[in-house]
């Protein structure tokens, strides 16, 4: 990477602050409307949530928590179940509106994704079997999508958020687009944020820390951006504009990442352009099948840690 796309992608604990592994937020160079902020919690430890001027969705990534939650008219509780891992299959996640503040109490490890609004909406608990499940693409394109917070899936002021797993080989985000100018019907703007995960495959006797994937960003007429990294567990990389994916899973290694989105347009739509160079890749999916890998469900990946 060039010295000036070292701001778009951080390693594990080059954000870390208060408590936090990693934090971004509308203080990261650059960055204005999206947020995340992710932490392992041990027994007896604790997370606070202060700023009141964040709509915010808990997702647990691995383990289960308890989340006290003040806004009005009062106090709430609320458990959220979690998951063994992020390949165990969706989770239970908690809507939190703007005004709120909250507590988070568990063990295990826990991501929330934030975007700064003044428009209030109604709290609001997902559980697992609520979740939209979405097995996008085909042959090495395949891939496992959690719609908890898209538009369609739940009423939020600008956060749009999902996660995805990639089977080991295949690819995602992908063919490589861009959403970066307001074309009505046609694109939105949106920044984005990934936070990965990754992991030798079920069964392996691979070491946890040698797991890995690769992902790409590159320019667009919105602005110059290059990124080609090496991701591992608990990688960032910010996509201000500009061209981004693949998001490929290492043969042998799966991989997983959370997709924050928030922007400008007065509409909360997820609308994309794909590269032209590439956007017939997609017809190619026509004959082939559904990499049979999917679902991941938490029986699947009994065992995963």
């Amino acid at each position: 990477m060039s010295s000036t796309d070292q701001r778009w992608f951080h390693r594990r604990g080059d954000l870390a602050r208060a408590g936090w592994e990693s934090v971004v937020d509308a203080t990261t160079p650059g960055w204005e409307h999206t947020g995340i902020r992710v932490a392992e919690l041990g027994d007896g430890g604790h997370l606070d949530l202060d700023d009141t001027g964040v709509e915010r969705i808990v997702v647990p990534l691995a383990g289960s928590f308890h989340v006290t939650h003040h806004h009005f008219p009062g106090e709430w509780q609320t458990d959220l179940h979690g998951r063994a891992s992020v390949f165990s299959g969706p989770t239970d996640v908690l809507y939190l509106p703007t005004g709120t503040t909250a507590e988070i109490r568990g063990h295990g490890r826990v991501a929330v994704a934030e975007a700064p609004t003044a428009e209030v909406r109604s709290w609001q608990y997902i559980p697992a079997s609520d979740t939209p499940v979405e097995l996008r693409g085909k042959g090495a394109s395949s891939r496992q999508v959690h719609n908890f917070g898209t538009p369609q899936a739940l009423d939020a002021a600008r956060l749009i958020v999902c996660e995805v797993i990639t089977p080991a080989e295949n690819w995602s985000s992908y063919p490589p687009h861009k959403h970066d100018e307001h074309v009505p019907g046609h694109e939105s703007r949106l920044e984005e944020i990934y936070y990965f995960e990754t992991a030798p495959v079920a069964g392996s006797d691979a070491a946890a820390e040698a797991s890995f994937g690769m992902f790409s960003t590159y320019s667009s007429p919105a602005g110059d951006i290059d990124i080609n990294a090496m991701v591992h567990t608990g990688d960032i990389a910010l996509v201000p504009y500009g061209y981004h994916g693949p998001a490929v899973a290492a043969p042998g290694y799966d991989l997983y990442y959370l997709n924050v989105m928030a922007g400008p347009d007065p509409d909360r739509a997820w609308l994309i352009s794909d590269d032209p160079a590439h956007a017939w890749v997609r017809a190619s999916w026509d004959d082939q099948e559904l990499d049979p890998r999917l679902p991941f469900t938490n029986e699947t990946r009994k065992g995963r840690r």
